[in-house]
């Protein structure tokens, strides 16, 4: 039987990313799971784990720096392609299409200075 997280990658992609978030960080006498528990679960799945706060802030915009991170990543190794459809993720301005690979960038700029 799948998981939540098996259909979602049967459905998106293989290579989603995925960032499991234990919320209300700050209530830790009220805990239901522990840091354990959900870290144990996490990796089983092979998700990313944070435990965060919104009342504090708490690892709140670490989720999304991590996440990011993890889809640069994937990005770089050549695991996801922004330029194929269904890739599940584009770029967005079209000055950014020339950031998307610093060795391309370099190997062009090589090319073009006739060294």
């Amino acid at each position: 039987m799948l998981s939540v997280f098996g259909y979602a990658r049967m459905l998106a992609s293989q290579n989603i990313v995925i960032i499991l978030c234990g919320n209300k960080k700050d209530l830790d006498a009220d805990r239901e799971v522990t840091f354990l528990e959900a870290s144990r679960f996490a990796q089983e799945n092979e998700l990313m784990f944070l435990e965060t706060s919104a009342l504090t802030g708490e690892n709140v915009e670490e989720a999304f720096v991590q996440c990011a991170r993890k889809i640069l990543n994937k990005i770089e190794s050549g695991e996801l392609d922004p330029e194929r459809m269904g890739s599940g993720i584009q770029y967005g301005d079209a000055a950014l299409r020339q950031l998307r690979s610093p060795r391309r960038a370099q190997a062009e700029s090589v090319q073009d200075c006739g060294c």
